[in-house]
């Protein structure tokens, strides 16, 4: 069956399991003091399905809902918004809380100052070479007035567009928190990205600064980046300012008059006007300066980060997150779902570049817990270090994903059972679909049969998820318990209407405070991202299936964007990066499944006349991929053909690539003008 050019899926899908087949409820006791219980009984709200009734229902229940949350998370605003959203624009251009002032900064770090959070640890880091820090609120709030300060002395103002691209130390929390102090907009990068992957979001966001580091340590292996910065920023001409921390002591090229220590810089900025006079009172009195260091005033829909990420054509594509947006979205989903609370240390295995990584640190911190922040490989020098983590941390709550699950039970029990881990309660997981085998085991050998794992889904552009497990409902192997409180999700079919026990396409039917406010300088491409399959609909690319017992599952991507270890990957930058060696005159490429990474990548390419395939040839393409995108999205196959699946109109038609290569049904080739391409793909499996 065609859905609108691409393949469904089977309409008639059977879940795992039998109905009622759950492994794992809340105790009374556990789900009474929730925080989710906690906030439904504040405003008499008896069962989860009518609290998604009362805050998805229609526009006065997501503005009724949106506000209480705010209330809930004590969101600081130095000017009150006079209306939650406005519609009049249409859903897709929502505006919220309009008419308010704020800096989310203010609530995620000075709110906590005159309470004895301020002496709580912000963020545990451990290095992978052993090194341990520690930033409680009181000092996480003195490094980022510093470094604020710093970069309005070198003439960074609001507006501006900072990057970030570093390893997972405590400075990348700072630098983000320090850009949205002041007013300007932070732009997160993967620490594993090649120059070309880093230069190409530089430029599409106009980027005036980029923090980086000499380099960092992964397995063991002393990995350069300020090299890589370089690279980047010689392609990159709005990069005016190059920060860089000094992680591992490499010596590192320098280019006067842009580059800057960061050691150098953040000390030598003073934190005030009053700064020098009130220094010689004391620390007391220098801990009082460093608190009136003002934040930039701005307003609820000012941007404060653009996120990149990849879609099936053309150039990564920049979601715009606002002070009101991604920040309040991704505390309200560690509140309702997770239940995290101040009393919490939570470790989610991600990086800056990703989603989940400024989602920790927003959340986290709006919330008054702990963040845990590390450097290397989770299983490195041992398959024992994720563990050892925990334990040495006393994390409550983990998040991982399900590809690193699969490569973790490889090594059995003994590294899990070799650490005590009694400090978790809360198991959590993102990324791609589970199987069953492994979420199995990561019940059972890591959560002892008795902790839950909330599998948790969305995406960039939504802030956080569509999808989410809870203290109040059941579990199932691999599902969801249903949707995130105000997100009013549903599965469609081709017509646009709801359907159960059949997949369809997952879909949004009312706007949340989270949403992208549109994609950087591209709105007609953001309309057709996600707007265009369905009127009124956000249509977000996922395949999905409720069950009999109203479990939710997640079954793949609809696209064809690639997913690699839960890294979305367009397959045109791969493209573009094949085309370019003087060898290759056309590529395609597809994700294709993975046992470890969920998917991995393979490339087809046209050779131009004179060249011929060879082992040689495959390698050195492999590796220029690797150079430019960053090992991880190395391609696990590069196959030669003579031509590609295109339509008549040029089309490049990679879902009939795919299925080709896999030796799955190829749909309706009528519109192909080269059918004979699909077989030359299906005979190189």
């Amino acid at each position: 069956m065609i859905l609108s050019g691409r393949l469904l899926m089977d309409p008639h899908w059977k879940p795992p399991g039998e109905p009622g087949d759950f492994v794992w409820r809340p105790s009374p006791e556990l789900a009474a003091g929730s925080r989710l219980a906690q906030f439904m009984r504040a405003h008499e709200i008896q069962t989860f399905d009518d609290l998604m009734r009362r805050s998805t229902e229609d526009s006065e229940a997501i503005s009724w809902f949106w506000d209480a949350v705010i209330q809930d998370l004590d969101i600081r605003f130095t000017k009150p918004y006079s209306q939650i959203v406005d519609l009049s624009q249409g859903d897709p251009w929502a505006r919220w809380c309009v008419g308010g002032e704020l800096n989310i900064v203010e609530s995620c770090l000075d709110k906590w100052l005159d309470t004895p959070t301020k002496d709580q640890a912000a963020i545990r880091w451990e290095g992978e070479d052993g090194a341990v820090r520690s930033l409680t609120y009181a000092e996480l709030h003195a490094e980022v007035s510093r470094t604020a300060a710093a970069l309005r002395r070198l003439g960074v103002k609001k507006g501006d567009v900072v990057a970030l691209f570093m390893p997972m130390i405590p400075e990348i929390a700072v630098a983000l928190f320090a850009v949205a102090r002041i007013g300007a907009i932070v732009l997160p990068l993967f620490s594993g990205y090649g120059p070309a992957a880093v230069s190409s979001r530089l430029n599409a966001a106009a980027a005036k600064v980029l923090f980086t580091a000499d380099g960092f340590y992964r397995r063991g292996q002393t990995v350069p980046m300020k090299e890589l910065a370089d690279r980047a920023a010689a392609l990159s001409p709005s990069l005016e300012i190059l920060i860089v921390v000094r992680r591992t002591g490499l010596a590192v090229p320098w280019t006067q008059s842009r580059d800057f220590w960061w050691h150098d810089l953040v000390p030598s900025s003073p934190i005030s006007s009053t700064e020098a006079t009130e220094r010689t009172e004391g620390t007391e009195a220098t801990e009082r300066t460093e608190r009136t260091e003002s934040a930039e005033s701005t307003s609820s829909e000012d941007p404060v980060m653009l996120i990149y990420t990849s879609g099936t054509t053309g150039q990564p594509k920049g979601a715009v997150h606002t002070h009101c947006g991604f920040p309040i979205k991704a505390a309200q989903d560690m509140a309702h779902c997770m239940d995290i609370r101040p009393a919490d240390t939570v470790y989610w295995i991600t990086d800056m570049g990703w989603m989940m990584g400024p989602w920790l640190v927003f959340g986290a911190t709006l919330l008054g817990a702990t963040m845990v922040l590390y450097e290397g490989a989770p299983d490195y020098p041992a398959p024992d270090r994720l563990w050892s983590l925990v334990e040495r941390h006393r994390a409550t709550v983990l998040g991982v994903s399900p590809t690193l699950i699969r490569s973790l039970m490889q090594h059995g029990e003994g590294p899990v059972r070799a650490h005590d881990l009694s400090s978790l309660r809360i198991l959590s997981s993102t990324g791609e679909p589970w199987n069953p085998d492994p979420w199995n085991w990561f019940f059972r050998v890591v959560g002892r049969g008795r902790l839950p794992i909330l599998n948790y889904s969305g995406g960039t552009e939504i802030s956080g998820g569509i999808l989410c497990g809870n203290l109040l409902l059941p579990l199932k192997p691999t599902a969801f318990s249903g949707p995130v409180p105000g997100i009013a999700a549903d599965v469609v079919d081709e017509n646009g209407a709801s359907v159960r026990e059949q997949v369809g396409e997952l879909v949004i039917r009312r706007p949340w405070i989270g949403m992208t406010r549109g994609f950087w300088n591209e709105p007609e491409r953001y309309l057709e991202a996600y707007w265009s399959r369905f009127p009124g609909l956000w249509t977000h690319g996922d395949w999905a299936a409720v069950d009999s017992d109203g479990m939710w599952y997640i079954l793949g991507r609809s696209d064809d964007t690639i997913k690699v270890a839960g890294k979305r990957l367009g397959p045109a930058e791969v493209e573009s990066i094949l085309v370019a060696h003087p060898a290759v005159a056309e590529a395609a490429c597809i994700g294709v499944p993975d046992p470890l990474k969920g998917q991995a990548v393979v490339c087809f390419c046209v050779l131009r006349q004179g060249h011929e395939p060879s082992d040689a040839l495959r390698a050195e393409l492999r590796k220029k991929v690797a150079l430019s995108l960053g090992k991880p999205l190395r391609p696990r196959e590069i196959k030669f053909v003579r031509d590609l699946p295109k339509t008549r109109n040029a089309k490049l038609m990679r879902r009939v690539a795919r299925a080709a290569y896999l030796g799955q049904p190829t749909g309706d080739l009528s519109a192909l003008e080269n059918p004979q391409s699909v077989e030359e793909i299906r005979r190189s499996r």
